[in-house]
């Protein structure tokens, strides 16, 4: 296949997945398409693997390293404005996050390792489900991912607005944090709001509850320890003119290590009930862990960058970037085995669709990516699986 028909097929797959966007565990077209292209290459696909989940494998020689690469396959709740020939079809829901570009390049790794069989050993395509909330890296390892199809190592991918288009990037260690999620419902005495004097405040108690849990990251966290708590809803049970009874705050915690994790539960809990109590109110405070942080193994590193600087430039490859404070499933598998995940720039610039926000009504994979994306896993094999 030329270059020229490689790029089409790769952005017509892209594109037609770009249409069909299913949420999480629910993506049974996307899931049958994708078994339907890896069959039609010739490999051996194995479907239902934590839901939705498919893997597909390709053995090449007498080798026994195994490689697994991953895509994510799901999409999210939210209504595309962006119009194109290619639109979500399903109302309401639309791939925003880029999880169409990862599939179709992770199709296009496939196709040319397939085609060029220019390695030793084993590589296997993880296409796997529920990504946004979290839960599809355990379903499938839950259904014996590892056991039945297991890997010395595995990779994975995530574009990046806002990063010069193709130019890719990684770090040793921790890349992407953990996700904690908080919910803390106060419990008070409504009033007319003419007679606060009457009631028990929640929303000013739940103010100062949100002020104070701020000074968990200044007071109580090493500066060199990123960590982020953010409260993003607040909800009450009140009308204009009555003081309500009840105010729930929701929203995350980032950070990188189970120290801290537990430092921002213990300190918030504190916090959230104290306060509570010197007011006279009733505090239920909720804490639960959504992601487990994203963290790289060096040697892993290594071999990502060496892959990397052999397809792009070497000034477009970034062996020691920022940290970014944003969750990714693919933590829960660094969990079980060594790994690298790396960023793939979809475009830098005002006015450039590449450079339009994840989780944004108007976001767009940029397609010119697309090959780069593909020749980087291949060659990721080439360079760990070596023919000798």
């Amino acid at each position: 296949m030329s270059n020229g028909n490689f790029e089409r097929q790769l952005t017509d797959w892209r594109h037609y997945l770009h249409s069909i966007p299913e949420i999480a565990f629910e993506e049974k077209q996307t899931s049958e398409f994708l078994a339907k292209v890896l069959i039609d290459m010739g490999l051996e696909v194995h479907r239902n693997i934590g839901g939705t989940g498919i893997v597909a494998n390709l053995s090449v020689g007498e080798g026994k390293g195994i490689i697994g690469i991953r895509s994510d396959i799901d999409a999210i709740n939210l209504t595309e404005l962006r119009e194109s020939p290619y639109s979500s079809q399903h109302p309401g829901k639309m791939h925003a996050c880029g999880h169409d570009g990862h599939m179709a390049t992770l199709l296009g790794a496939a196709k040319l390792l397939t085609d060029r069989k220019n390695f030793n050993g084993t590589v296997r395509f993880i296409f796997q489900p529920a990504e946004e909330i979290g839960k599809g890296a355990l379903a499938m390892m839950k259904d014996g991912l590892f056991e039945r199809f297991p890997v010395d190592e595995i990779y994975g991918m995530h574009n990046m607005p806002g990063m010069p288009a193709g130019s890719i990037s990684t770090r040793i260690g921790g890349i992407m944090a953990s996700e904690d999620n908080f919910r803390i419902h106060i419990k008070g005495q409504g009033s007319h709001a003419s007679s606060p004097h009457m009631g028990k405040d929640p929303i000013v108690i739940a103010s100062e509850i949100v002020l104070a849990l701020q000074t968990i990251l200044s007071r109580n966290i090493n500066p060199n320890d990123p960590a982020v708590i953010s409260c993003t809803e607040f909800i009450t049970d009140g009308i204009r003119n009555a003081i309500p009874s009840n105010v729930v705050i929701k929203g995350d915690t980032r950070s990188y290590s189970p120290e801290v994790q537990k430092l921002l539960e213990e300190r918030m809990r504190t916090i959230s009930e104290g306060i509570c109590k010197i007011n006279g109110a009733e505090c239920q405070f909720e804490y639960t862990h959504e992601f487990s942080p994203t963290i790289n193994s060096a040697e892993c590193v290594d071999i990502a960058v060496k892959a990397a600087q052999n397809i792009v430039d070497k000034n477009n490859v970034n062996g020691n970037c920022q940290r970014w404070m944003a969750s990714e499933d693919f933590g829960a598998f660094l969990q079980k085995v060594p790994g690298c995940f790396v960023f793939i720039g979809n475009g830098a610039g005002f006015g450039n669709i590449g450079n339009v926000p994840l989780h944004n009504s108007s976001y767009d994979y940029n397609d010119k990516i697309l090959t780069i994306g593909a020749e980087y896993f291949a060659e990721l094999i080439k360079v760990r699986l070596p023919n000798k």
